[in-house]
C-alpha cells in the first residue's frame, strides 16, 4: 500500500526527517510513536501528500502502486481526494455546516452528485451511531460525536488509506476507547489501511505494528 524510500525534510537548517524508509501493507493498522519533535507529524503529512519531502534524488513515495512524488499539484490533489482520508485531533469540522454537510464535502469536491453523496454520508453516520445527528451543527455535538463525524468525512470517498494524527488526543477516556475500537472495526468492515500518530500507549499497542521515531528516524 505504501512504499517510502529515503524521506528527508529540512526546515531551513533544521533536519527534521533523516532518510526514513517505510513499507506498509494493505489492511495494516500502523501506529507511530515517539517524543514531541521526533518528526511523527511531519512524516504523516508527507506520507499523506499534505506536505512534500525535501529534494532528494533517491526519494520515492509510492501509494497503491502510484508514484505520487512525481505527480503535479493538480493530479496530486485529485489523487489525495480519491484515495486518502484524514482524521485530525481537532476534528476540523466547519461550524456553519451540519454533520451531514460536513461529511459530504469531500464527495462534492470529487464531483459526486448531491443525492449520491448524501445517501453515502447517511450510511456512514448510521454506521457510526449518528443517525439522530444528521442536521446538528458541530457546536451541538459532543467531542466524541464530532470525532465520529470527522471519521465519516474521512470515509466518504471510500479511500484505501486513512491517516490519523492524534485522533483521540482531545477525547475523554471512554470516547477514546470507542474510537480506537472503531478503527479496527472499520478495517475489518472496509479493508482500509490506517497510519496513526499517537501518544496514547493503549492505541499504539493495539496496532498491528508500532513504529518508534527518534530524532527524525524510525528505530
Amino acid at each position: 500500500m505504501i512504499e517510502a524510500k529515503n524521506i528527508h525534510k529540512y526546515y531551513s537548517d533544521l533536519h527534521v526527517l533523516k532518510g526514513v524508509d517505510l513499507s506498509i501493507k494493505q489492511g495494516e493498522i500502523i501506529s507511530i510513536v515517539g517524543a514531541s519533535g521526533a518528526g511523527k507529524t511531519t512524516l504523516l503529512q508527507i506520507l499523506g501528500t499534505l506536505d512534500k519531502a525535501s529534494d532528494n534524488a533517491n526519494y520515492q513515495l509510492k501509494i497503491n502502486n502510484n508514484l505520487v512524488n512525481k505527480l503535479n499539484d493538480k493530479a496530486l490533489a485529485k489523487f489525495r481526494n480519491e484515495n486518502i482520508g484524514f482524521i485530525f485531533q481537532f476534528h476540523q469540522l466547519l461550524p456553519e455546516f451540519t454533520a451531514l454537510e460536513n461529511v459530504c464535502l469531500p464527495a462534492f469536491i470529487k464531483g459526486t452528485n448531491k443525492e449520491s453523496a448524501e445517501k453515502r454520508a447517511k450510511e456512514l453516520l448510521d454506521f457510526l451511531g449518528l443517525s439522530e445527528r444528521y442536521n446538528h451543527k458541530p457546536n451541538a455535538l459532543s467531542g466524541g460525536e464530532q470525532q465520529r463525524v470527522a471519521v465519516a468525512r474521512a470515509l466518504i470517498n471510500n479511500p484505501a488509506l486513512i491517516f490519523a494524527d492524534e485522533p483521540s488526543g482531545n477525547l475523554d477516556s471512554e470516547s477514546a476507547e470507542n474510537l480506537h475500537n472503531l478503527f479496527f472495526k472499520l478495517r475489518d468492515e472496509f479493508g482500509q489501511t490506517f497510519v496513526i500518530v499517537t501518544h496514547n500507549s493503549e492505541l499504539a499497542d493495539m496496532a498491528d505494528r508500532k513504529l518508534t521515531m527518534v530524532d527524525g528516524k524510525i528505530i
